[in-house]
């Protein structure tokens, strides 16, 4: 490891320690920093005010000193994000959706940090302003328009803000014609299904522990007190959300883990019926749906179908013993999601890593597939407002071409550039080099690992690395473009991501060998990744650079225990790295949905031991460690504040070498940073100026 020799010398703060401790499974546990915990953390997420005084003290010390350890970076910094503000084509804007007889898009204004959402009438005609996101933000430390629906009507907009960080979100109904708001709706996540005459929506609320477990629907003009439940969820593991289907024949209400679901379906002509169940809930099976022509057409791995398949049944009686196979599984090929039009039938699979769009023709069953020829990319659909179009909105990537938006029409099979994402201060993917390779795992398996570097760099073992990797949830972490990193690129930097198990990036059974019990093959991937880049000469050991977020912070946490001897730094963002103390404390929103995922401590002592074998905080030792940076929010309510601040105290109070450890919260903000897009420049920048101090670059 590179080592403190590349930080300036400053005392760090120093957290006190009051031992809290208990016997559990008959084991004992304790924490000496279970205190900065504050008990009125519900409250915190409401209003950061009421954060502890000695509490706040302690982060406001720690952001103190992080700013002290990287002010030799500090005009690097500014001329990073003017180097990445400088890739923003600021006046931006993203090609219409057309719903009936308006288009419907979003645009930024130069400087602005927020987008504009905008109308106009099909075929061309002056722009009608619906909501302007920067005007909403004036005088708000944060904001984050997150979810917006316009009703069938074309009257009426619903919109969503979170001004704190915190995910609490409110509703408001806006009239489009004068531009008021009414109808205020509060502690939603966000999310609006319209009724079909527009006369009401529906939307998901929070409990008082932050879960979304209750669908309301409300009536324009009515109280939020007068709206209507519509289904409440009483197991606290799992959570509520809604969308609708393409042809908008059925609002769902969907209910899940990450292991098992339920779909209700709602009929927007008649929203007062009690929900109707697809199938019940079996413990392994998950589902979700769409409709077509009076039958359901539902994506699911029932009977053994790990990679999912797709299958209908009829809307009016859709219980699992009618349901017909329509696409058979493929072991190995990814369904991971559908779109059901008019006459065609739209999936997204993956297979080894690589994605492709199927389209299937309706009346014929006949496929074809849209694929692309380089090693490694990224792809993504949008269905946009109609049913009954021959139109696909697709979009394409890769590690070194920015963007590409196209229109597909599925029936002839033409497709038509609509936008190519600009650089204006210039890109030449020529200038750079994308591969893949496979890197050997332990136990026989190989970890997919994709890499962009500059034509120039040489691959002697020298260049440093930013080693990227998330490796939960079965989500899967696209090779596209990002503007940001060619900051490190440009500079010498090899980036690679480490697709990693825990991911669904070699399908189903690549997700289930990274979690629970075979957690550890996520840490030990991303290991035998990095060991792998040394061995082809990209990078060196005490050369890397290792970054992941939230529960790619975990695998921070870890592979900083295992291994801290590869690594020149960590970037540790919003790290869940407090796992067996989070997994115990079943009042948190998040522990009772999390246990599919990592286990029950509390039920299970062998759920207890595997968490407590491998938990970040739990297994901090006596080694030096690299220097590490830790970013948190205060008001996060998936991975709270004071998981990265007990670790950054452990770190610090157990480590015999290395460091230095700088924990930066940001006091205005929750899981995903800085809000507006300009702002959040500045958390790039100050990791990426962090990974230019430990690799010695800066």
């Amino acid at each position: 490891m590179t080592g403190r020799a590349n930080f300036p010398r400053a005392i760090a703060p120093t957290a006190k320690k009051h031992p809290a401790r208990r016997v559990v499974h008959g084991l004992p546990l304790s924490d000496d920093f279970a205190w900065l915990r504050a008990d009125n953390w519900r409250a915190v997420l409401k209003d950061p005010a009421a954060l502890p005084a000695e509490i706040r003290m302690h982060l406001d010390s720690e952001n103190a000193h992080a700013a002290a350890l990287l002010a030799p970076s500090a005009a690097l910094q500014d001329v990073l994000v003017r180097e990445m503000r400088g890739r923003i084509r600021e006046d931006d804007a993203e090609p219409p959706f057309r719903d009936g007889p308006f288009e419907y898009y979003e645009r930024y204004r130069t400087g602005g940090e927020h987008p504009v959402l905008c109308r106009r009438p099909a075929g061309g005609g002056d722009e009608t302003i619906l909501l302007d996101g920067d005007a909403e933000s004036a005088g708000k430390a944060f904001f984050d328009l997150s979810d917006h629906a316009h009703a069938p009507n074309h009257a009426l907009l619903a919109w969503a803000a979170d001004t704190q960080g915190s995910e609490y979100h409110t509703i408001r109904v806006r009239d489009v014609a004068t531009g008021e708001d009414r109808d205020v709706i509060e502690e939603t996540t966000g999310a609006v299904v319209w009724l079909k005459n527009a006369t009401g929506f529906l939307y998901v609320r929070l409990d008082e522990n932050h879960r979304d477990n209750r669908v309301y629907l409300h009536r324009l003009g009515t109280p939020q007190s007068s709206d209507r439940l519509l289904h409440e969820e009483q197991t606290p593991g799992l959570f509520v959300s809604i969308s609708e289907t393409q042809d908008r024949a059925f609002a769902l209400i969907d209910i899940h883990d990450h292991e098992t679901s339920e779909v209700l379906l709602v009929d927007p002509d008649r929203p007062d019926d009690v929900p109707r169940s697809v199938a019940p809930r079996l413990v392994g099976r998950r589902y979700d749906v769409e409709h077509h022509d009076g039958r359901l057409i539902i994506r699911t791995n029932a009977d053994d179908a790990a990679d999912y398949k797709i299958v209908t049944a009829p809307a009016a009686d859709p219980h699992p013993r009618h349901w017909t196979e329509l696409v058979p599984h493929e072991p190995g090929r990814l369904i991971g999601r559908m779109a059901s039009f008019a006459s065609h039938l739209v999936l997204l699979t993956r297979r080894d890593g690589v994605p492709s769009i199927v389209i299937r023709d309706w009346p014929s069953g006949a496929s074809h597939a849209i694929a692309f020829s380089e090693e490694t990319y990224a792809l993504g659909f949008t269905p946009g407002f109609e049913h009954d179009t021959t139109s696909l909105r697709f979009t394409y990537s890769s590690l070194s071409t920015p963007q590409e938006t196209f229109d597909y029409d599925m029936a002839t099979r033409g497709r038509v550039l609509l936008k190519k994402r600009e650089i204006p201060s210039g890109h030449d993917p020529a200038r750079y080099v994308v591969r893949r390779i496979n890197a050997p795992a332990l136990d026989g398996e190989t970890v997919p690992v994709s890499i962009l570097h500059a034509r120039t760099t040489p691959l002697d073992g020298t260049a440093p690395c930013l080693l990227a990797a998330y490796g939960a949830y079965g989500i899967v972490i696209p090779a596209g473009f990002r503007s940001n990193i060619l900051s490190l690129v440009d500079r010498g930097f090899v980036f690679a991501i480490a697709h990693v198990r825990g991911g669904r990036d070699k399908g189903q059974r690549w997700y289930e060998d990274g979690k629970r019990e075979r957690k550890t093959n996520t840490f030990t991937d991303y290991i035998a990744s990095a060991e792998a880049l040394i061995a082809g000469r990209f990078t060196g050991t005490g050369r890397i650079v290792a970054q992941g977020g939230s529960a790619g912070g975990m695998l921070m946490g870890a592979i900083a225990n295992l291994r801290p001897e590869l690594f020149a730094g960590i970037i540790a963002e919003v790290p869940f790295v407090d796992v067996l103390n989070t997994m115990l404390d079943k009042d948190l929103p998040l522990t009772p949905p999390e246990w599919p995922e990592w286990g029950n401590p509390i039920e299970s002592a062998a759920d207890f031991a595997t968490i407590r074998a491998y938990s970040p905080y739990d297994n901090v030792s006596a080694q030096a460690y690299p220097p590490i940076l830790i970013e948190a929010g205060l008001t996060d309510p998936r991975v709270t504040y004071w998981e990265p601040a007990k670790w950054a105290a452990k770190l610090r109070a157990t480590m015999t070498g290395g460091g230095p450890i700088l924990l930066n919260t940001n006091m205005d903000a929750g899981h995903g940073g800085a809000s507006g897009r300009l702002k959040q420049l500045k958390d790039d920048a100050r990791a990426y100026g962090f990974a230019l101090m430990a690799t010695g670059l800066a």
